[in-house]
């Protein structure tokens, strides 16, 4: 029995590796891209299909179905991830285990990102399966999940509110199926997205935005609009570009950052009116809990005196290529990037952070005390519940990995008959990588062709400081 604490150590020792490092494998397939392999190994983890962990494993074989153009039966797995979703009710059980060990034992908490790409991958399917009321439907849900989303947080401080591709996603489906009316009111909702106080992750208004604000004004006759676009963009509309329809190209590239950890120490104060404050000085944060009337409880806390809680962070996973055009004939189009989810991701994450760093903290406090407590009942049981509260204080490291880290997107006028285009891809080192697609023209068909280069650099290292508030 002596060698209890030592195999209860390394068991515990062994579970602290992130959710990444724990599906290296799997991720490597992705990045080789050898997609049959990687489906077979989600097929043959089990323990990922089942309870906390099944959504994340819906989420992966609904991105691997749609890279291998499977698209019905990639959003059968993303129909299902987005009932999970919907149907997410807490388990109390699971809540209440949490608060002595860490958040990775409850089901997966998808991000509010997460959610509205799921939409975004399933409007893809339905346009390339030309089913475009459907993918209208799905358009449309990832604007009214960001309403919802933020009706959550009452100090409305988020900064992923609107999706301006989202928008155009929306114009797109609906040019697809001939409303045009729709389609520029989908992009003038773009164009004020991106154009908004804070701008839009860093990203410029496409010109492609540009142009089709111009074209359907044009097209619809609204003249007192298209002459504004007309002087605000110093551009006009060339009804003779219209051609033989058009394909959109949407390059999704590289992966998105993955989940790590910090960690912040805190040390226990006393404050006014029944507060026990949790400060770090060097940080400049603070966290007061009133605790009332209460003094045993209030002892209890200031008796932690230095606590460390563990909080996620994310790592980016730099791109490989840089930028990229599609080549038709003897024209070049350049893919103007109009979606940043490695942007979204880390914004969305410093958002929350003194929300969720609130919450560490009780979680974190709640165990303190009863090792403490422990303790004081049996020495050798309050020396295992402090090796494991110390191991086990880890954040929940989990994400949605095989997301693109931007996503790029042009339209192509097309030839009547069959028209050959190239992909070319450009290297930050300046090599060029290439693939080719074969798209038949025909007036006033709108055809969708997306691509995913996989390629990218490990992941880069982190400044803590991006998530503390401003001071």
């Amino acid at each position: 029995m002596r060698f209890a604490p030592v195999l209860f150590l390394v068991f515990l020792l062994s579970a602290c590796a992130s959710y990444y490092q724990r599906n290296m494998e799997f991720q490597a397939e992705v990045a080789r891209g050898d997609l049959q392999h990687a489906a077979k190994m989600l097929e043959g983890d089990k323990r990922a299909q089942r309870d906390r962990n099944r959504l994340l494993y819906l989420l992966n074989m609904g991105f691997v179905n749609h890279l291998q153009q499977e698209y019905e039966e990639s959003n059968r797995y993303f129909n299902e991830a987005d009932l999970m979703v919907e149907d997410y009710d807490r388990n109390y059980a699971t809540e209440a285990l949490a608060l002595v060990s860490n958040p990775e034992v409850n089901p997966y908490r998808i991000e509010d990102f997460e959610t509205v790409m799921i939409h975004y991958y399933k409007a893809i399917n339905y346009l390339k399966l030309t089913n475009y009321d459907a993918a209208l439907v799905e358009a449309r849900r990832m604007n009214l999940l960001l309403n919802r989303m933020n009706d959550r947080y009452p100090d409305r401080k988020n900064r992923y509110q609107a999706d301006a591709f989202a928008h155009i996603l929306i114009g797109l489906a609906y040019e697809a199926s001939g409303e045009l009316n729709n389609a520029f009111i989908a992009y003038r909702n773009a164009f004020e997205v991106y154009e908004g106080e804070h701008g839009y992750f860093g990203l410029d208004v496409p010109n492609q935005l540009k142009k089709d604000l111009l074209r359907t004004t044009y097209q619809l006759g609204f003249m007192q609009e298209y002459q504004w676009y007309v002087d605000r963009f110093g551009l006009t509309h060339d009804p003779s570009s219209e051609g033989a329809g058009e394909v959109v190209m949407l390059w999704h590239n590289g992966m998105g950052p993955v989940k790590d950890e910090w960690s912040v120490n805190f040390i226990a104060t006393p404050g006014g009116d029944g507060v026990v404050v949790f400060e770090n000085e060097e940080l400049g944060l603070s966290f007061p809990f009133h605790v009332g009337d209460d003094p045993e409880k209030r002892n209890e806390l200031l008796a932690l005196k230095v606590i460390r809680v563990a909080f996620p962070k994310y790592l980016e996973r730099p791109s490989y290529y840089r930028d990229a055009s599609i080549v038709l004939g003897d024209e070049r189009y350049s893919l103007e990037p109009a979606q940043n989810i490695n942007a979204i991701a880390f914004k969305t994450l410093e958002d929350r952070f003194v929300r969720e760093m609130a919450k560490a903290l009780l979680r974190l406090a709640t165990k303190k005390v009863a090792e403490i407590k422990l303790a004081e009942q049996n020495e050798t049981l309050g020396l295992l519940a402090t090796i494991g509260n110390a191991v086990t204080e880890k954040a929940d490291t989990r994400n949605w990995q095989t997301l693109p880290h931007t996503i790029h997107y042009q339209r192509i006028p097309l030839q009547e008959g069959n028209n050959q285009l190239t992909l070319e891809m450009r290297s930050k080192q300046g090599g060029i990588g290439k693939t080719e697609f074969s798209v038949e023209g025909k007036t006033g068909r709108i055809y969708f062709q997306s691509y995913h280069s996989l390629e990218h650099f490990p992941a880069a290292p982190w400044d803590r400081t991006s998530y503390l508030p401003s001071r």
